[in-house]
């Protein structure tokens, strides 16, 4: 067994057999432990067309401390992995590899454009699971969940059902966020922003009967050919006298009412903004509240509609707003132009700018849904860490709008009523994941009453509206408990000078890549060492490098233990004496203490007690760093060194291999959870060894 540290560790030669060992054990799979207490996390299922990158990284090593140390607690623990069919995402990449054969899925027609996505799922679609295994996280891989599965889509189809029976569910024209390359409505999540530099218009709009203007600031110029009022703030003094007088719309000559609503900001332009209710979100809340017409004057395929008149139909809205401009220059009602930047939203997916049109969709009702939710995480039921994101919670809560279900692409959960072509958005179906994935609607199935409620969530703050809040709702809803108790909601990993990481700027890290390079432990170990409370990541790849040298610094202090313990010292007999200790004593021949023994051991308590508490309390980076000041500081650099002198005195030779024995088992234990692989080698090479230290007791 010493033989194995013969050389310096090496990562390579270890994970993949360590990993291996663990699958053969069955060791993540919960059923063998049959009295013993649940502890359950089902893993926030990335998209079937996802790898793995930083954040998913740091979020299945958070997910995977807890699991082991609970596991090693004794209780029943099922970590349940899974992926998301990734409607739209998915659809585009398959779309992408048809073009490149000169196929569209317009020819290949629905039915079989879906078998080619499930051909494609098959081939690619567990690419990021293989790499969570890289990363040694300790999944229940028997259990391995898909949200197209079939007893998933029965779990969908029951929850639409449902909805619509109660009346919470309705078809109605309403303004969305509309890509009219992918022909469908997007949710929040799937926009991604872009900042533009754009010009800012101020268009003069005469004032009927009146020689007067007023002046509107705008970057889309082009969508004022569909404007049906003209609003500014009933606080604004400068425009109180033209609140209730009718403005002309210039080149429509359409008399359009100057109404006041409080949603105007005065700071913005000149603090007038033109209302086009049908081609923007605000504009149409406004245009609700004041029961204006709708013009659409842009089409569901991105260009301008008849709607819009002989100017400009049929052109591009770009091509529409050079017109615009220029017609306006002509008739004098052009005020100036001056250079803006702004924020625009586009596609996440193929990149083209979204345009929110009137479009008849599927709507879920949530004012009674979102009641059951705010009142959950305020009486404490479910809390979030940090705490200070439950204000995103609870204002998104308080303003939330009814819930656009409806996608019109091809994969995905159809919609369960006849003749209705369209899919249910990917987040309905996700809502449903922390009981969906354990067997509901299957009231008689065993998961579900061993593992619901779930304990933890661990997930980023991007989807906290978008997938926290549904699924807590959707708990509550269908099964009448908490989907959870505790929301983990992880720091974001930033570049090194604080900027988000972006694989199209060449700023992004790809995590498989630092396993190759460091080891996964290594790896694990730079992401949490960096985690410190409250605050993001900016990543330092040499906390990857201290990762490794840590890794060697435990090989070789193993090394020295073992080579140097008595073999009569077998790990059941270390167990003994861990029962036998009190007060942080143990009881040794003679009793003969050396003041470095009890240090240490008096030491090694509290470091124990410190790990704990803060892993207890989601503090993992606070945890990791107290363990490595104990191990290397006080363990190696000061105990170690102590004993060799020691080890010489014959009456204390005995006792200090016992406690060089004791320290290194219950060091290994406590870094188990962090760094899984190197602890779990070690172990295998401890004399007396006859348990994987996975299992064993923490």
């Amino acid at each position: 067994m010493i033989s194995n540290f013969d050389r310096p560790y090496n990562s390579k030669e270890v994970e993949d057999k360590i990993y291996k060992l663990w699958e053969k054990s069955g060791c993540f799979n919960p059923d063998k432990r049959i009295k013993a207490k649940s502890f359950c996390i089902t893993v926030p299922p990335p998209n079937v067309t996802g790898s793995l990158h930083m954040g998913h990284a740091l979020n299945a090593v958070i997910q995977d401390i807890l699991i082991r140390k609970k596991r090693m607690e004794g209780y029943k623990t099922l970590w349940l992995p899974g992926t998301d069919h990734a409607g739209i995402a998915t659809q585009n990449v398959v779309e992408k590899d048809l073009r490149k054969q000169g196929i569209s899925r317009h020819e290949l027609g629905r039915e079989k454009f879906l078998e080619k996505v499930l051909e494609w799922k098959e081939r690619y679609g567990d690419i990021i699971l293989n790499q969570f295994k890289k990363l040694g996280s300790s999944m229940d891989w028997s259990r391995t969940r898909f949200t197209m599965d079939s007893d998933y889509q029965k779990a969908v189809e029951k929850a639409f059902l449902h909805y619509f029976e109660k009346g919470w569910i309705y078809r109605a024209e309403r303004v969305i966020n509309w890509c009219w390359r992918c022909a469908t409505s997007l949710s929040d999540l799937e926009l991604e922003y872009k900042e533009e530099e754009v010009a800012l218009y101020y268009i003069k709009y005469p004032i009927k009967n009146n020689r007067e203007f007023i002046v509107v600031a705008t970057v889309r110029p082009e969508t004022m050919l569909g404007d049906a009022a003209i609003a500014v703030n009933p606080k604004d003094s400068r425009y109180k006298h033209l609140i209730g007088k009718t403005a002309i719309l210039p080149i429509q000559n359409r008399e359009i009412p100057i109404i006041a609503d409080r949603l105007i900001d005065m700071n913005f332009g000149t603090g007038v903004v033109k209302v086009t209710p049908a081609h923007d979100l605000s504009d149409a809340e406004i245009g609700e509240r004041h029961k204006l017409k709708v013009y659409k004057v842009i089409g569901q395929n991105g260009k301008m509609a008849k709607e819009a008149g002989l100017i400009c139909e049929g052109l591009k809205t770009i091509e529409c707003r050079n017109k615009i401009i220029e017609e306006l220059k002509q008739k004098n009602l052009l005020e100036k132009e001056e250079p803006y930047k702004h924020n625009a939203a586009h596609c996440y997916r193929c990149g083209v700018k979204i345009e929110p049109i009137p479009s008849l969709q599927w709507f879920l009702k949530m004012d009674e849904l979102k009641k059951s939710a705010v009142k959950a995480v305020k009486s404490g039921k479910i809390k979030f860490h940090p705490k200070r994101w439950e204000k995103v919670f609870f204002d998104w809560m308080k303003n939330i709008k009814d819930w656009c279900i409806s996608r019109q692409i091809w994969w995905g959960h159809k919609i369960p009523i006849e003749g209705v072509d369209d899919v249910l958005d990917t987040w309905f179906s996700s809502a449903l994941w922390p009981f969906a994935a354990l067997g509901w609607p299957n009231k008689n199935s065993k998961d579900l009453k061993e593992f619901y409620p779930t304990q933890v969530l661990s997930t980023a703050r991007d989807i906290i509206n978008l997938w926290v809040a549904r699924m807590i709702f959707s708990g509550l809803e269908f099964t009448g408990e908490k989907p959870f108790s505790d929301v983990i909601i992880h720091p974001t990993i930033l570049t090194k000078d604080g900027k988000r990481m972006s694989k199209s700027l060449g700023t992004g890290i790809d995590p498989i890549e630092l396993i190759e390079k460091y080891g996964a432990d290594a790896t694990r170990f730079g992401l949490i060492w960096q985690m410190m409370k409250n605050q993001d990541i900016h990543w330092d790849e040499t906390a990857a490098v201290a990762g490794k040298k840590f890794a060697n610094k435990i090989w070789n202090a193993s090394r020295f233990v073992i080579q140097n313990a008595n073999s009569k010292f077998k790990i059941p007999s270390l167990r003994e004496v861990s029962r036998r200790e009190k007060n942080s004593k143990l009881q040794f021949k003679n009793n003969k203490l050396t003041a470095a023994d009890k240090r240490i051991l008096i030491q090694l308590q509290k470091t124990k007690k410190s790990v704990e508490k803060n892993i207890e309390n989601f503090h993992f980076g606070k945890a990791l760093r107290d363990f490595y000041d104990f191990f290397w500081r006080q363990f190696c650099d000061v105990y170690l060194e102590k004993s060799k002198k020691q080890m010489a005195d014959g009456e204390l030779k005995e006792n200090t291999q016992k406690i060089l024995s004791f320290v290194l088992f219950e060091s290994l234990k406590l870094l188990h959870p962090f760094m899984p692989f190197i602890t779990e080698e070690i172990w295998q090479s401890l004399p007396g060894g006859n348990k994987m230290l996975i299992t064993e007791k923490w």
